[in-house]
């Protein structure tokens, strides 16, 4: 009696790489990316090799295809080796493989914010008059709330050089951050600062991160954090509102992060 033998054949290894590769890239669920490259060692080179996460991640949110490059949160940063010295080709690209596939998955799955990413007010490098003049003032849109000023102060200093800085929690465990909205307070003159400056990062411990908004708001908290970005540093006008855009860098993708601004200010007589 022939109750038939099935036959099983491993396309990856008997077709053209591009007719693989097509098969592999209508894959919908980024779990799905993951079983593919855990079927076998030659399936993972394959996977990893054509960068198959990426460009099921570019194909669904094409908006992330200026990434620059990719920083990877590390909390035990004092026994980190030297990347460039131990990253071979092939490391990086399992690398990229595991951003992608995840950042594909944390995208699909998370609660997006299409518009305003920024949740918590952290902390300020030095308010003048607190509270009144604190930074959870920053988080209206307006200059005046319930008819009373609506602004943050620093204490201000003699020194043309000197910086402030603004410290906030995202709404989201992810964002993806294309441009920025500042809106200085409309004084007499406008007080905007000279030129500000951007930072990604997230909290050098877990201990930090669960306090993160119970420390004083009025005193400054950066050496907790591990900055992963800084942005280039964009000079400012004196007008009401600015928009500013990251040509030059592309957009930047946030997981888990911290976001502070740091500003030279204008000294106003």
């Amino acid at each position: 009696m022939d109750f038939g033998v099935e036959t099983r054949v491993d396309f990856v290894l008997c077709l053209e790489n591009d007719v693989s590769l097509n098969i592999l890239l209508h894959l919908n669920d980024p779990a799905d990316v993951v079983c593919a490259s855990a079927v076998s060692h030659l399936w993972h080179q394959f996977v990893v090799t054509n960068e198959i996460a990426k460009q099921l991640c570019l194909r669904k949110f094409p908006q992330l295809s200026r990434i620059a490059r990719i920083t990877e949160p590390d909390l035990r940063v004092a026994e980190r080796k030297d990347v460039e010295s131990s990253n071979s080709s092939w490391e990086t690209l399992k690398r990229d493989h595991n951003v992608y596939a995840s950042l594909l998955q944390a995208i699909e799955t998370s609660n997006s914010c299409p518009s305003d990413c920024i949740g918590n007010a952290v902390s300020a490098s030095s308010t003048d008059h607190f509270p009144d003049e604190s930074i959870v003032n920053t988080l209206v849109s307006r200059d005046r709330y319930q008819n009373i000023p609506s602004y943050w102060s620093s204490i201000g200093h003699s020194d043309p050089n000197a910086q402030e800085t603004l410290i906030y929690k995202l709404k989201t465990d992810l964002c993806v951050i294309t441009e920025i909205n500042i809106q200085p307070f409309e004084g007499r003159p406008i007080c905007s600062a000279k030129s500000v400056r951007f930072r990604f990062g997230h909290p050098k411990s877990s201990r930090d991160k669960s306090d993160l908004l119970h420390w004083p708001q009025e005193q400054p908290v950066d050496d907790k954090f591990i900055w992963t970005y800084t942005s280039e540093e964009f000079p400012m006008r004196q007008v009401q509102l600015l928009t500013l855009l990251f040509p030059n860098t592309g957009d930047v993708i946030c997981q888990n992060c911290l976001f502070t601004g740091i500003s030279h200010w204008r000294r106003h007589e």
